[in-house]
């Protein structure tokens, strides 16, 4: 049976695929990789209140990897920030819900990202701000695979140690594919457990498509990060879920047509399992 968290990951995929088949394209593989992680997120980690967005003690989600924000808007939308309907804009002319997440459009962005690798400069700085006003509210921060590479990222994993940033929490969605190819071609980062934490950061590596393992992760790396900022390394699989998408080799940004109510009602049927 369903845990309620699998269920709410289930909704995530389903409004995302009717937002990409709404416009007939989109950066699907990285927004389905992350999905689990945002269930877990927004439906048991994060003390937010959708009533009441720019709260002040909320705590402050950044999606470095921007173009992933349609996974963010279709967990927005779910938990109420603004309506569902709203998600059949996405990325039109004149829509609140652009390709890459933009703060000052979308209700629930709390950080406008998707230059690759400025989103965990922006955490951080983030966190130290809260920190400064003694704010109890955490920094949930998740980057790509490929994003790390960039060299603004590394300066942010020496950067957070030193300031005792135990308020951080970072996702890296390990999904191993990037736009053009895989991560090991390209440029490895591996291991990168190992790297983060040796760079400083409580270090945990776990299955990223399971959204309670991901709760019982952040519930670890609370209890035992001491004054380290956490780094949790989610193993994923690039357009988790639909199977369609996971075996198609470039599934970065994809053309997403008729087929979208197969898997529509494929995940529906999972629901109701």
């Amino acid at each position: 049976m369903l845990t309620q968290l699998q269920k709410l990951a289930l909704q995530i995929r389903i409004a995302q695929l009717e937002e990409f088949k709404a416009r007939g394209f989109g950066h699907i593989g990285g927004a389905l990789s992350i999905t689990d992680c945002l269930a877990a997120l927004y439906g048991e980690i994060m003390n937010i209140d959708p009533k009441n967005p720019d709260w002040e003690d909320r705590d402050r989600l950044v999606m470095s990897k921007g173009h992933a924000g349609p996974a963010l808007y279709a967990t927005l939308a779910i938990k109420g920030y603004f309506p569902m309907d709203m998600l059949k804009t996405l990325n039109a002319n004149g829509t609140h819900l652009p390709s890459h997440c933009d703060k000052n459009l979308t209700p629930g962005i709390d950080m406008t990202t998707g230059s690759l690798g400025q989103g965990a400069s922006t955490a951080a700085g983030l966190a130290l701000g809260l920190k400064a006003q003694k704010k109890n509210a955490r920094v949930y921060l998740i980057l790509g695979d490929g994003e790390s590479q960039e060299g603004q990222v590394w300066e942010m994993a020496l950067f957070a140690p030193q300031h005792k940033l135990n308020n951080l929490i970072a996702f890296l969605d390990n999904n191993k594919r990037q736009l053009d190819g895989y991560t090991s071609d390209i440029c490895s980062i591996e291991p990168v457990d190992e790297k983060f934490r040796a760079f400083g950061w409580y270090t945990l590596r776990i299955d990223g498509s399971d959204p309670d393992k991901i709760v019982e992760a952040v519930n670890d790396a609370k209890a035992n990060q001491g004054d380290k900022p956490a780094m949790i390394i989610l193993d994923t699989v690039k357009g988790a879920g639909i199977k369609a998408i996971e075996d198609t080799k470039l599934n970065h940004h994809l053309n997403v047509g008729e087929e979208a109510l197969e898997y529509i009602a494929a995940l529906k049927a999972k629901l109701t399992e």
